[in-house]
């Protein structure tokens, strides 16, 4: 797997950091993995839940480098659809 292109939307706020994360997504080759840093709580499970609903593979990086400041890291596979 090669290394994921990576888009820090901590401090984003709902529901513009799906927005950025879905054009990036876009922006990205079938397969393609995308890493997302956010922040945790709403932010975390709408952009989760979203992806997921669109039909890519999300999966949450544990533990965060960001754990202790509340944010959470995603690693995000693009859907071939």
């Amino acid at each position: 797997m090669n290394d994921p292109v990576a888009l820090d939307l901590r401090g984003t706020a709902c529901p513009v950091n799906f927005i950025r994360a879905r054009l990036a997504l876009e922006s990205l080759p079938s397969g393609g993995w995308l890493q997302i840093d956010l922040d945790g709580g709403e932010p975390e499970q709408m952009v989760t839940d979203g992806l997921r609903s669109e039909g890519h593979a999300v999966e949450v990086v544990s533990p965060s480098p960001f754990a202790s400041a509340g944010g959470v890291r995603l690693r995000v596979r693009r859907d071939g659809g």
